[in-house]
């Protein structure tokens, strides 16, 4: 697997960016139970926005809102931002704080996502994130 952008493509950074009418709410879901780290709030023209960010600096999540509404209905059951992870002790803590925060796990639409090795769950808006463990590799 390649660590660097392809020379042709020389990006710097990413951002995956989609609107809410829930902006509290759908922050509160991936800062407070997933526990991604709030980068910064923004406002202007209209619209307010968070960003979250992913492991390091140069991959955020954004959330934004307008003033005169935002609506976005998740597109299907299959539109995932899947987070992979070796510890499944620490998968499981993640799984408990959405739950105790009203967010239960849901049946995943493609089998692949199985429930014996994943957790899918639905952020305000119906967007799923699934939390998948995989193995370590070995050196």
């Amino acid at each position: 697997m390649s660590e660097q952008w392809p020379s042709d493509l020389p990006v710097v950074r990413v951002r995956v960016a989609r609107p809410t009418d829930r902006l509290d709410k759908t922050v509160a879901f991936y800062r407070d139970g997933l526990g991604l780290p709030f980068i910064e709030r923004f406002e202007g023209a209209g619209y307010t926005g968070v960003l979250l960010g992913l492991p390091g600096t140069d991959y955020h999540l954004e959330f934004t809102q307008h003033v005169d509404g935002s609506p976005c209905p998740a597109p299907s059951r299959d539109n995932l931002l899947v987070l992979y992870m070796y510890d499944r002790v620490a998968m499981d803590r993640v799984v408990e704080r959405l739950t105790v925060m009203g967010y239960s796990s849901v049946p995943p639409e493609n089998p692949y996502w199985s429930p014996d090795r994943s957790v899918t769950v639905e952020d305000p808006d119906g967007w799923r994130v699934v939390l998948m463990q995989i193995k370590q590799p070995t050196n």
